[in-house]
């Protein structure tokens, strides 16, 4: 359900900002195949998701869907927690999340010089 909650409000974002040409790219098979028609969707609270999504998919003029392994898409996890656990209404506004890609370790960014130059 995390999936598919931070599809939708990534979906309404873009329909707000009017974006007409999306793709989409997600680490879910499930949500994939489910969206593209390919798979059922049986559970039953997964049902008015996928609907929704459907939906929102009608607004736009061509929307793909992608799956890319989940060892390429850390952020997406990051991202889905995150939208479920907002509680917005449908015409709320939801901040912009800025990420930063740095191409070293997080861990190096906290390093400081000494006073002596010396790390």
């Amino acid at each position: 359900m995390a999936e598919y909650e931070a599809c939708i409000l990534g979906l309404r974002l873009a329909v707000d900002m009017g974006v007409q040409e999306i793709l989409v790219l997600g680490d879910s098979d499930l949500l994939v195949h489910q969206i593209q028609g390919e798979w059922e969707t049986r559970d039953l609270k997964l049902i008015p998701y996928r609907q929704c999504l459907h939906d929102l998919c009608q607004q736009f003029r061509s929307v793909e869907f992608r799956h890319i392994p989940r060892i390429y898409n850390e952020i997406d996890d990051a991202l889905a927690t995150l939208a479920s656990m907002l509680h917005h209404s449908y015409m709320a506004y939801v901040d912009h999340v800025h990420i930063q890609v740095h191409d070293q370790h997080a861990y190096c960014n906290v390093v400081e010089d000494e006073i002596d130059g010396e790390p």
